[in-house]
């Protein structure tokens, strides 16, 4: 066993006998449903929350990448995330997106009727994000000074083009970010990605 899981099991054991120890007073409500707190629901999520955990992320269409990417040779920035050239947030497609084209193309394939289906309900495809800052990390993270300077996308993403569901192929944390700065040459100021 490894020392990160080491100390994460410490750690959880600590919190459990914590809160088992604590017995609720006679006739209160629990404290979720009269008080707002920021605190996490188990002492499993704020394992996870501290130590930058992750569950893998399940899509509810395995998106083949490699087939729109090399393939039919569009860029991220052409239709799916093209809010990125817009705006901070790449965005994730809606359904109406991918039917600008799934309208006519590959309509017999069990995923693009599956795209259909969801268009027929009037629902946006579920997409899962599967990168992202969490909020205690203070991170105000913009895709537009990254596009400006030609970061290419595989540098902070992984080489998507090459697969087919977006997976974490990069681990997006502060040293990462600091090293790609340093090497560019960009600003490492705080106050840069932090708020």
């Amino acid at each position: 066993m490894g020392v990160r899981s080491a100390v994460v099991a410490v750690l959880a054991g600590a919190l459990m006998a914590a809160g088992c120890s604590m017995p609720a007073a006679q006739g209160s409500p629990t404290p979720s449903a009269t008080v707002f707190t920021p605190a996490h629901a188990t002492a499993g999520d704020a394992i996870r929350d501290f130590f930058d955990i992750r569950p893998a992320v399940e899509q509810p269409i395995p998106f083949p990448h490699t087939t729109h990417i090399e393939k039919a040779m569009l860029k991220c920035t052409d239709y799916c995330h093209e809010s990125v050239t817009k705006g901070p947030v790449a965005g994730l497609p809606g359904v109406k997106t991918c039917m600008i084209c799934h309208d006519s193309i590959a309509t017999d394939r069990p995923l693009i009727q599956k795209v259909t289906d969801y268009q027929k309900r009037g629902v946006d495809i579920p997409w899962k994000r599967v990168y992202g800052f969490t909020q205690a990390a203070h991170v105000r993270f913009d895709h537009s000074p990254h596009l400006r300077a030609n970061v290419d996308c595989k540098t902070c993403h992984g080489d998507v083009a090459k697969g087919t569901v977006a997976t974490r192929a990069v681990n997006h944390s502060m040293g990462f970010c600091v090293d790609c700065h340093r090497s560019k040459q960009a600003s490492n100021d705080c106050l840069t990605c932090h708020f």
